[in-house]
């Protein structure tokens, strides 16, 4: 089999639909019906958990058998199972659908099968198409699936002698603007941002993403970690979302909870001692390390105890990029012993 020109057409149109629908939980999908003569008959798209999935909210456009012979273009493999909605390959099929083209398997041991099943039926079945593209819409939905938990980035600032602030505690500005700037994208492109109540206690961040003086458009989810309590003026109260407040120091059971929540990806921006603790737990996929060209000396390290007793069990870290920012590098780097997280 080969993919038409008009079916190419259809799935760029059904990767532009995917993108209408709110990341969490559930994976941005859309899906566009052809008729045999590959005019657009219908197009849908998933609106969140709870709602038709894209294949069926593009047949439900359609009356009668008007689906019959047609063809189902859809960004990722129709799903095989029942969850909250029934399986959009067995709708695929009982509406008629001659042919379907996806662009990306479906990761779920449960959920994915939908191919097979749509082929056991006799329906055509072409996988692939635009797989690169489909797969950059929903990367961090499929690390999530992966790992069962959202991607974490552990974040710091630091002196280039390694201190997070200065021998009074003071750690406004280390870095400079084009470094803060960049810390500001990096928030908007996370769905949770995490801090423990120690620099809740400190700072009182407001843990909103900024464009300078203007707000992003999307604001990660503000969460915090820890037994003390956040006092009510605190700036993190007036966030557009509601904080997420764990008291606990089981970093594994917090982020079980997010997956739950749809939470794909989190940055975690709290001080040293959370920093440490995640990558104690190897909970960190990512680590950002902003250095300033400054010396501070004493014992405020970026980072405290990372299960680290001796030089031989040192946690080895590969430099992905080495990024500047204005007289600021940002560290872009990985853990060796989670090598193969992205």
């Amino acid at each position: 089999m080969t993919v038409h020109e008009a079916e190419r057409r259809a799935m760029s149109r059904a990767l532009e639909l995917a993108a209408r629908g709110p990341r969490g939980a559930n994976p941005q999908v859309g899906a566009v019906i052809l008729s045999p003569s590959g005019e657009i008959l219908a197009e849908g798209w998933h609106h969140g958990a709870g709602t038709a999935h894209a294949e069926v909210d593009a047949l439900s456009k359609l009356p009668g058998d008007a689906a019959r012979g047609a063809t189902a273009v859809v960004t990722l493999e129709p799903c095989n199972h029942t969850g909250r909605t029934g399986p959009c390959a067995l709708a695929l099929i009982d509406a008629g659908i001659a042919r379907v083209i996806y662009a990306l398997d479906d990761p779920g041991d449960v959920s994915g099968g939908g191919a097979e099943r749509l082929r056991g039926a006799g329906v055509e079945v072409e996988a692939g198409e635009q797989a690169d593209d489909a797969r950059s819409l929903i990367s961090d939905w499929l690390t999530a699936q992966r790992l069962g938990r959202p991607h974490i980035t552990v974040k710091w600032a630091q002196s280039l002698d390694g201190r997070a602030a200065a021998a009074d505690g003071t750690s406004q500005w280390i870095t400079g603007p084009f470094a803060r700037a960049d810390v500001h994208r990096r928030r908007a492109a996370a769905d949770a941002i995490i801090v423990g109540t120690g620099t809740m206690l400190a700072d009182d961040p407001a843990l909103t993403a900024r464009d300078g003086d203007s707000p992003y458009d999307h604001q990660p989810v503000p969460v915090v970690i820890g037994s003390r309590e956040t006092p009510a003026d605190a700036a993190v109260r007036r966030h557009p979302h509601d904080v997420l407040f764990y008291e606990t120091r089981d970093l594994h059971a917090v982020v079980a909870d997010l997956h739950e929540r749809g939470i794909q990806s989190a940055f975690v921006e709290g001080g040293p001692t959370l920093a440490s603790a995640f990558i104690s737990a190897g909970l960190a996929d990512r680590v950002l390390a902003y250095v300033a060209p400054v010396l501070l000396g004493g014992d405020r390290l970026a980072l405290t105890d990372v299960g680290v007793p001796t030089i031989s069990a040192a946690r080895r870290i590969v430099i992905d990029e080495w990024v500047p920012l204005g007289t600021d590098m940002l560290a872009i780097a990985r853990l060796e012993d989670n090598e193969g997280v992205r």
